[in-house]
């Protein structure tokens, strides 16, 4: 069992930033591979970006390749999501979510195990 909580969104102008947290417990952090997701409202859920368990690969959208950097730090068992030049666009609820396979990136939800409660992004213009 591996139990996901994420913090850090809010409110913020087009151009600003933000850096999503999710902690992790229950397994040890390394052993899972992570990935950050997020909903727009009356959309699907979509893939933004991946880290395998040591932190030695990631994966991103392409759409936000360049604005969005996933990092981890396995001491603290967290993961991050640094968001830079935000957009409206990218207004939604971002989870976090963790996969029992570590070594592999996976961008469908389906691929995952645990994911977190989700926490609110909204970008004004």
């Amino acid at each position: 069992q591996v139990h996901l909580v994420e913090s850090g969104g809010g409110l913020v102008q087009a151009g600003g930033s933000l850096r999503l947290s999710c902690a992790a417990s229950g397994r040890t952090f390394s052993s899972v591979g992570m990935g950050w997701f997020r909903q727009a409202p009356g959309k699907e859920r979509e893939f933004v970006a991946a880290i395998t368990g040591n932190g030695a690969r990631t994966y991103y959208s392409d759409a936000l390749k360049g604005r969005f950097t996933i990092s981890r730090n396995n001491a603290r068992s967290t993961v991050y999501l640094q968001m830079n030049s935000l957009e409206p666009v990218d207004t939604a609820v971002y989870y976090c979510a963790a996969r029992l396979s570590p070594s592999s990136i996976m961008t469908t939800r389906t691929s995952y195990n645990y994911w977190g409660q989700g926490t609110q992004v909204t970008v004004t213009s």
